[in-house]
């Protein structure tokens, strides 16, 4: 297996300023991208009518596939609101379900959303600098940056776990993460 890797996918440089990862594509979340995330949909309209703001970027290394083999991504998520809202991620399950991930917050301060499959319970769990959150399986998980600066972090999982955004594009998250006297704070959609 190792002499089958190049030297890119065993060595890969990384910038907290730009989430770039050596020579790896962005993909790029515009808000236009995100309909139907947020919650208060005419403050999204009027914000879409201003512009189509960039809110994230993630490049990923997903070197081999298989038992045991583990693929990462870089994220960045920019500051900013939608109303109340803290600008987030689409979110996802896995699709292979049983998958656990773990966040490893790099720069700046933000949080995950993580929603039970089967109970909907949902907790939110602080991501900033230094910091880890363990994403169990069966769990829809979603980044919210809840500071002034961008929110960088990596994401390490299975290889096998894929990305479920369909799910969450169907029914959404059961909670919002808004602001409140400067505080992010837990509600219901």
């Amino acid at each position: 297996m190792l002499l089958s890797l190049k030297l890119e996918d065993l060595f890969v440089a990384y910038s907290l300023d730009s989430a770039a990862l050596s020579n790896r594509p962005m993909v790029k979340r515009y808000l236009s991208d995100l309909r139907g995330s947020f919650a208060d949909a005419a403050a999204y309209e009027a914000a879409l009518a201003q512009g189509n703001p960039l809110l994230y970027e993630v490049s990923a290394v997903e070197p081999a596939t298989g038992d045991g083999q583990l693929h990462y991504g870089l994220g960045i998520l920019y500051p900013g609101n939608i109303g109340d809202e803290y600008y987030l991620t689409k979110g996802h399950y896995h699709t292979h379900r049983p998958a656990a991930e773990i966040y490893i917050g790099l720069k700046g301060e933000g949080a995950m959303v993580l929603e039970d499959e089967a109970t909907g319970e949902t907790r939110l769990v602080p991501l900033r600098a230094n910091s880890a959150v363990y994403v169990p399986g069966h769990t829809a998980h979603r980044t919210v940056n809840t500071g002034a600066e961008p929110l960088v972090y990596i994401g390490v999982y299975p290889s096998n776990a894929g990305h479920d955004y369909g799910a969450i594009a169907k029914k959404n998250f059961r909670k919002i993460v808004v602001q409140r006297d400067g505080h992010p704070v837990l509600l219901d959609r």
